[in-house]
């Protein structure tokens, strides 16, 4: 299966599943959140696509939001939980140990920044999934850690969603 047929795919079933919206948006924001497994997920296009779905009326906006945002918490928790636990030896693992540089780049950006490096981190493409492990491998203290990760979370699933549930169009009427 490519990516465009896994994106419409999981676009009809919100379609025809709306109650199930919060709860498939979640899973897709989790599954963008956790280390490995954003690479295989096209998960951007698709809450694209249900902000639209949210534009067009078919499903409300807050509960997919918190859904979202749920998701990509539990993402970016058991990502960065992992890297503690396996600390250094989460570098020499598929895929960080192919790119010893980032790893290295993101570690001296955790050091530097602490809490603020997750929540930017959030909004960097490929680091967003990375950037919680990298900060579970430098043992960045998890209450500063949870704290950006539930407030970026939240500002991360509104960022995505709402262009195409028609925030752009009510600024302009505005």
């Amino acid at each position: 299966m490519d990516f465009e047929t896994l994106r419409t795919t999981v676009l009809d079933v919100v379609r025809d599943h709306q109650a199930w919206a919060p709860v498939i948006t979640g899973i897709i924001a989790f599954c963008e959140s956790l280390a490995v497994l954003s690479l295989l997920v096209p998960a951007t296009v698709i809450l694209i696509g249900i902000g639209a779905l949210i534009g067009s009326g078919v499903i409300p906006f807050l509960p997919v939001m918190v859904g979202a945002a749920i998701g990509a918490i539990l993402g970016d928790w058991v990502s960065y939980e992992i890297g503690r636990y396996y600390k250094d030896g989460a570098k020499r693992m598929w895929p960080l140990n192919r790119y010893p540089d980032m790893v290295a780049k993101g570690e001296t950006f955790c050091q530097r920044w602490g809490a603020w490096a997750i929540f930017a981190g959030r909004f960097i493409g490929p680091a967003r999934a990375v950037v919680p492990l990298v900060a579970g491998v430098a043992l960045l203290p998890r209450l500063p850690f949870q704290l950006a990760n539930l407030s970026s979370a939240f500002v991360w699933a509104f960022v995505w969603l709402a262009p195409g549930a028609g925030l752009i169009d009510w600024l302009r009427r505005t």
